[in-house]
Protein backbone atom coordinates (compact mmCIF):
# COMPACT_ATOMS: atom_id res chain seq x y z
CA UNK A 1 0.00 0.00 0.00
CA UNK A 2 3.12 2.34 0.57
CA UNK A 3 4.15 1.77 -2.76
CA UNK A 4 0.74 2.30 -4.05
CA UNK A 5 0.26 5.94 -2.32
CA UNK A 6 3.76 7.15 -2.76
CA UNK A 7 3.59 6.87 -6.35
CA UNK A 8 5.53 9.57 -8.60
CA UNK A 9 6.15 9.49 -12.73
CA UNK A 10 10.08 9.49 -12.82
CA UNK A 11 11.68 11.31 -15.89
CA UNK A 12 15.14 11.00 -14.56
CA UNK A 13 17.32 8.33 -14.53
CA UNK A 14 21.16 7.23 -12.71
CA UNK A 15 23.03 5.77 -15.25
CA UNK A 16 22.99 2.22 -13.75
CA UNK A 17 22.24 -1.19 -15.36
CA UNK A 18 19.09 -3.06 -14.05
CA UNK A 19 20.49 -6.68 -12.98
CA UNK A 20 18.69 -9.13 -14.97
CA UNK A 21 16.82 -10.87 -11.92
CA UNK A 22 15.52 -7.66 -10.98
CA UNK A 23 14.20 -7.37 -14.18
CA UNK A 24 13.17 -10.73 -14.44
CA UNK A 25 10.54 -10.00 -10.99
CA UNK A 26 9.00 -7.48 -12.37
CA UNK A 27 8.13 -9.36 -15.31
CA UNK A 28 6.97 -12.57 -13.24
CA UNK A 29 4.84 -9.81 -11.06
CA UNK A 30 2.95 -8.60 -14.98
CA UNK A 31 3.06 -12.54 -15.48
CA UNK A 32 0.45 -13.34 -12.19
CA UNK A 33 -1.65 -10.38 -12.85
CA UNK A 34 -5.60 -11.05 -13.35
CA UNK A 35 -6.54 -11.57 -17.06
CA UNK A 36 -9.70 -12.85 -18.98
CA UNK A 37 -10.54 -16.63 -19.09
CA UNK A 38 -6.42 -17.26 -17.87
CA UNK A 39 -5.62 -16.20 -21.39
CA UNK A 40 -3.20 -14.32 -20.81
CA UNK A 41 -3.24 -12.28 -24.15
CA UNK A 42 -0.03 -10.25 -23.32
CA UNK A 43 3.11 -10.09 -24.71
CA UNK A 44 6.34 -7.29 -22.95
CA UNK A 45 8.70 -6.54 -25.09
CA UNK A 46 11.66 -5.54 -22.42
CA UNK A 47 14.20 -3.21 -25.16
CA UNK A 48 17.87 -2.36 -23.47
CA UNK A 49 20.12 -1.93 -26.08
CA UNK A 50 20.28 1.56 -27.14
CA UNK A 51 19.95 1.56 -30.74
CA UNK A 52 16.40 0.20 -30.55
CA UNK A 53 15.71 2.70 -27.99
CA UNK A 54 16.91 5.16 -30.07
CA UNK A 55 14.58 3.68 -33.08
CA UNK A 56 11.80 3.62 -30.76
CA UNK A 57 12.75 7.50 -29.51
CA UNK A 58 9.80 9.35 -32.47
CA UNK A 59 7.03 7.18 -31.78
CA UNK A 60 7.35 8.72 -28.35
CA UNK A 61 8.18 12.39 -29.78
CA UNK A 62 11.78 11.61 -28.73
CA UNK A 63 11.33 12.36 -24.81
CA UNK A 64 14.26 11.37 -23.34
CA UNK A 65 13.35 8.83 -21.00
CA UNK A 66 13.01 6.82 -23.76
CA UNK A 67 16.75 6.62 -24.31
CA UNK A 68 18.06 7.71 -20.63
CA UNK A 69 16.30 4.88 -18.68
CA UNK A 70 18.04 1.52 -18.92
CA UNK A 71 14.77 -0.45 -19.82
CA UNK A 72 11.69 0.41 -21.87
CA UNK A 73 8.78 -2.06 -21.31
CA UNK A 74 6.06 -2.14 -24.46
CA UNK A 75 3.41 -3.90 -23.12
CA UNK A 76 1.44 -5.41 -25.76
CA UNK A 77 -2.09 -7.14 -27.05
CA UNK A 78 -0.86 -10.50 -27.67
CA UNK A 79 -3.59 -12.54 -29.92
CA UNK A 80 -1.05 -14.26 -32.14
CA UNK A 81 0.54 -16.46 -29.05
CA UNK A 82 -2.70 -17.67 -28.82
CA UNK A 83 -3.66 -18.00 -32.71
CA UNK A 84 -0.67 -19.48 -33.05
CA UNK A 85 -1.18 -22.55 -30.29
CA UNK A 86 -4.84 -23.27 -31.54
CA UNK A 87 -3.45 -23.52 -35.43
CA UNK A 88 -0.77 -26.21 -33.85
CA UNK A 89 -3.90 -28.36 -31.75
CA UNK A 90 -6.61 -27.95 -34.30
CA UNK A 91 -8.56 -25.85 -32.79
CA UNK A 92 -10.99 -23.65 -34.51
CA UNK A 93 -10.47 -19.66 -33.21
CA UNK A 94 -12.15 -16.37 -33.65
CA UNK A 95 -10.40 -14.55 -31.93
CA UNK A 96 -8.74 -11.40 -34.31
CA UNK A 97 -12.23 -9.28 -33.76
CA UNK A 98 -12.79 -5.93 -31.15
CA UNK A 99 -14.39 -8.33 -28.35
CA UNK A 100 -10.68 -10.09 -27.86
CA UNK A 101 -8.75 -6.91 -28.91
CA UNK A 102 -10.40 -5.05 -26.04
CA UNK A 103 -10.13 -8.28 -23.40
CA UNK A 104 -6.36 -8.23 -24.16
CA UNK A 105 -5.71 -4.62 -24.05
CA UNK A 106 -7.63 -5.05 -20.40
CA UNK A 107 -4.90 -8.01 -20.04
CA UNK A 108 -2.19 -5.92 -21.04
CA UNK A 109 -3.31 -2.88 -19.00
CA UNK A 110 -3.46 -5.18 -15.59
CA UNK A 111 -0.16 -6.27 -16.13
CA UNK A 112 1.41 -3.08 -16.66
CA UNK A 113 0.55 -1.88 -13.05
CA UNK A 114 1.53 -5.04 -11.73
CA UNK A 115 4.78 -4.50 -13.27
CA UNK A 116 5.03 -1.11 -12.22
CA UNK A 117 4.03 -1.77 -8.77
CA UNK A 118 6.69 -4.31 -8.53
CA UNK A 119 9.41 -1.94 -10.00
CA UNK A 120 8.87 0.70 -7.73
CA UNK A 121 8.26 -1.97 -4.71
CA UNK A 122 12.22 -3.02 -5.35
CA UNK A 123 13.57 1.25 -5.56
CA UNK A 124 12.95 1.30 -9.25
CA UNK A 125 11.46 4.84 -10.58
CA UNK A 126 8.57 4.18 -13.25
CA UNK A 127 6.76 6.45 -15.86
CA UNK A 128 3.79 5.16 -18.48
CA UNK A 129 3.96 6.79 -21.38
CA UNK A 130 0.75 7.73 -23.01
CA UNK A 131 2.15 7.97 -26.70
CA UNK A 132 2.15 4.63 -27.73
CA UNK A 133 -1.20 4.64 -29.07
CA UNK A 134 -0.36 7.85 -30.88
CA UNK A 135 2.12 6.46 -33.31
CA UNK A 136 1.53 2.46 -32.90
CA UNK A 137 2.74 2.25 -36.23
CA UNK A 138 6.11 2.99 -35.74
CA UNK A 139 6.32 0.76 -32.53
CA UNK A 140 4.62 -2.20 -34.55
CA UNK A 141 7.80 -1.51 -36.78
CA UNK A 142 10.27 -1.10 -34.92
CA UNK A 143 9.93 -3.92 -32.59
CA UNK A 144 8.76 -6.52 -35.85
CA UNK A 145 5.10 -6.83 -33.83
CA UNK A 146 3.27 -9.62 -36.06
CA UNK A 147 -0.09 -9.10 -36.80
CA UNK A 148 -2.80 -9.97 -33.79
CA UNK A 149 -0.44 -7.86 -31.35
CA UNK A 150 -1.15 -4.11 -30.85
CA UNK A 151 1.15 -1.89 -28.11
CA UNK A 152 -1.27 -0.64 -25.46
CA UNK A 153 1.21 0.89 -23.39
CA UNK A 154 5.08 1.88 -22.19
CA UNK A 155 6.73 2.18 -18.70
CA UNK A 156 10.58 3.43 -18.79
CA UNK A 157 12.08 1.89 -15.65
CA UNK A 158 15.31 2.84 -13.99
CA UNK A 159 16.98 3.87 -10.83
CA UNK A 160 15.72 7.78 -10.03
CA UNK A 161 17.90 10.57 -10.10
CA UNK A 162 15.81 12.71 -8.82
CA UNK A 163 12.26 12.68 -6.62
CA UNK A 164 10.11 14.70 -7.53
CA UNK A 165 6.58 15.51 -5.63
CA UNK A 166 3.43 13.88 -5.43
CA UNK A 167 0.86 14.96 -8.83
CA UNK A 168 -2.37 16.10 -7.43
CA UNK A 169 -5.26 13.87 -7.78
CA UNK A 170 -8.82 14.63 -7.87
CA UNK A 171 -10.86 13.73 -4.36
CA UNK A 172 -12.16 10.27 -4.31
CA UNK A 173 -15.67 11.99 -4.34
CA UNK A 174 -14.92 12.69 -8.19
CA UNK A 175 -14.90 9.03 -8.92
CA UNK A 176 -16.59 7.02 -6.88
CA UNK A 177 -20.33 6.34 -7.10
CA UNK A 178 -22.85 4.81 -5.01
CA UNK A 179 -24.99 2.04 -6.32
CA UNK A 180 -25.59 3.22 -9.56
CA UNK A 181 -23.95 6.67 -11.83
CA UNK A 182 -24.68 9.58 -10.52
CA UNK A 183 -24.09 12.26 -13.45
CA UNK A 184 -22.49 15.45 -12.15
CA UNK A 185 -24.03 19.03 -11.70
CA UNK A 186 -22.02 22.55 -12.66
CA UNK A 187 -21.45 23.14 -8.54
CA UNK A 188 -20.05 19.38 -7.97
CA UNK A 189 -17.85 20.16 -10.91
CA UNK A 190 -16.96 23.36 -9.36
CA UNK A 191 -16.26 21.82 -6.11
CA UNK A 192 -14.56 18.90 -7.58
CA UNK A 193 -11.82 20.59 -9.72
CA UNK A 194 -11.60 23.82 -6.84
CA UNK A 195 -8.32 22.50 -5.36
CA UNK A 196 -6.56 21.82 -8.56
CA UNK A 197 -7.44 24.55 -10.25
CA UNK A 198 -5.96 26.81 -7.09
CA UNK A 199 -2.67 25.67 -7.15
CA UNK A 200 0.14 27.96 -7.87
CA UNK A 201 1.95 25.35 -10.55
CA UNK A 202 -1.70 25.06 -11.93
CA UNK A 203 -2.18 28.72 -12.46
CA UNK A 204 1.17 29.32 -13.45
CA UNK A 205 0.71 26.78 -16.31
CA UNK A 206 -2.34 28.76 -17.37
CA UNK A 207 -0.47 31.63 -17.54
CA UNK A 208 2.59 30.36 -19.87
CA UNK A 209 -0.48 28.48 -22.11
CA UNK A 210 -2.05 32.13 -22.58
CA UNK A 211 -5.80 30.22 -21.41
CA UNK A 212 -8.29 31.14 -18.96
CA UNK A 213 -8.35 28.55 -17.52
CA UNK A 214 -7.01 24.62 -16.85
CA UNK A 215 -9.45 23.16 -18.98
CA UNK A 216 -8.34 25.60 -21.60
CA UNK A 217 -4.56 23.89 -21.12
CA UNK A 218 -6.15 20.97 -21.50
CA UNK A 219 -8.75 20.79 -23.84
CA UNK A 220 -7.46 23.43 -26.28
CA UNK A 221 -3.50 22.88 -26.05
CA UNK A 222 -2.70 19.45 -24.66
CA UNK A 223 -5.23 17.09 -26.00
CA UNK A 224 -6.53 18.82 -29.18
CA UNK A 225 -9.65 17.98 -30.85
CA UNK A 226 -7.34 17.75 -34.23
CA UNK A 227 -5.05 15.82 -32.23
CA UNK A 228 -7.31 13.45 -30.74
CA UNK A 229 -8.86 12.98 -34.22
CA UNK A 230 -5.53 12.50 -35.96
CA UNK A 231 -4.23 10.02 -33.78
CA UNK A 232 -7.15 7.81 -33.82
CA UNK A 233 -7.15 7.95 -37.46
CA UNK A 234 -3.89 6.61 -36.63
CA UNK A 235 -4.61 3.93 -34.43
CA UNK A 236 -7.81 2.72 -36.32
CA UNK A 237 -5.11 1.88 -39.56
CA UNK A 238 -2.93 0.48 -37.18
CA UNK A 239 -5.67 -2.48 -35.60
CA UNK A 240 -6.88 -3.06 -39.60
CA UNK A 241 -2.51 -3.25 -40.41
CA UNK A 242 -2.69 -6.34 -37.02
CA UNK A 243 -5.61 -7.55 -38.64
CA UNK A 244 -8.17 -6.77 -36.16
CA UNK A 245 -10.38 -4.34 -38.04
CA UNK A 246 -11.69 -5.10 -42.06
Amino acid sequence: MQTIFNHRSIRKYQDKAIPADVLRRIIEAANRASNTGNMQLVSIVATTNSDIKQALAPAHFNQKMITEAPVVLTICADVNRMNRWCDLRNAKHGFMNMQTLYTATLDATIAAQNAALEAEHLGLGICYLGTTTYNARQIVEVLNLPKGVIPVTTITIGYPADMPSLTERLPIEAILHMERYEDYTDEKIDALYAERESLESNINFCKENNKENLAQVFAEVRYTKEGNEHFSDELMDVLKLQGFLK
